[in-house]
């Protein structure tokens, strides 16, 4: 099972961002992806197994193709995470908002 560290351990490189970044229109097969980018279609393969593993890309298999898409589940995992510290944060200016009108 993936951690949001190891998710955002994945989405660190750029290229697998690149990669994650093109999945967000539609669904697409490994040469798709592969195309604009600096690097062989194996290499794009491994960076979506990078991204699967982590939970952020599943994988169909259609006739001899795989189509990779996002996997809602982990970007949802990750966004549950991020918008803890973003209540903390809005928490803390309240209470700082709060102590400033106590104090006028």
């Amino acid at each position: 099972m993936a951690n949001n560290t190891q998710r955002f351990l994945a989405l660190s490189d750029p290229t697998r961002r690149a990669i994650f970044e093109r999945l967000s229109k539609r669904p697409k097969a490994v040469g798709e992806l592969a195309k604009g980018l600096p690097i062989t279609r194996p290499a794009v393969s491994q960076h979506l197994k990078v991204l699967r593993e982590a939970r952020l890309v599943t994988c169909e298999q259609r006739g001899t193709r795989r189509f990779y898409r996002i996997d809602p589940s982990g970007v949802a995992a990750m966004r549950s995470y991020l918008d803890r510290f973003w209540d903390h944060a809005l928490d803390a200016f309240k209470s700082a908002a709060e102590e400033n009108e106590e104090d006028t």
